[in-house]
């Protein structure tokens, strides 16, 4: 009898955390607001729209010729790379540097831009 019983609790036992490892895939409907949010995330649409917004204040802040021969690349720990087609133009920014900052920190943006990064690259 014993063993009859213990068999059972197990497999009761066992029932119950099947059910309940499955329930959590069971959560009801998702409110809308939420489902779209975690597909712009895992798109990476918020990334592309976040990413005109700086191309454009770039332009605004260096001017139509050097916005030309450079692009804003990563925002890290609020060091924003910056791509630019050659040296002399890398140069260029390098002594605008501050003004750079400057007006991009009147800027509203939700990150700040601390510094700036040049790199030598392909500007598309």
């Amino acid at each position: 009898m014993d063993k009859d019983r213990d068999e059972d609790r197990r497999l009761t036992e066992a029932v119950c955390r099947d059910i309940a490892g499955r329930q959590r895939y069971l959560g009801g409907p998702q409110p809308l607001a939420e489902a779209i949010a975690q597909l712009i995330a895992s798109r990476g649409y918020a990334r592309v729209q976040a990413s005109a917004q700086w191309e454009e204040a770039w332009n605004d802040a260096v001017g139509p010729t050097l916005a030309k021969l450079s692009r804003p690349g990563n925002l890290r720990r609020g060091v924003l790379e910056v791509i630019v087609a050659n040296s002399v133009a890398m140069q260029e920014l390098e002594f605008m540097k501050k003004k750079i900052l400057k007006e991009l920190a009147q800027m509203t943006f939700s990150k700040k831009i601390r510094n700036l990064r040049f790199r030598i690259g392909p500007i598309d």
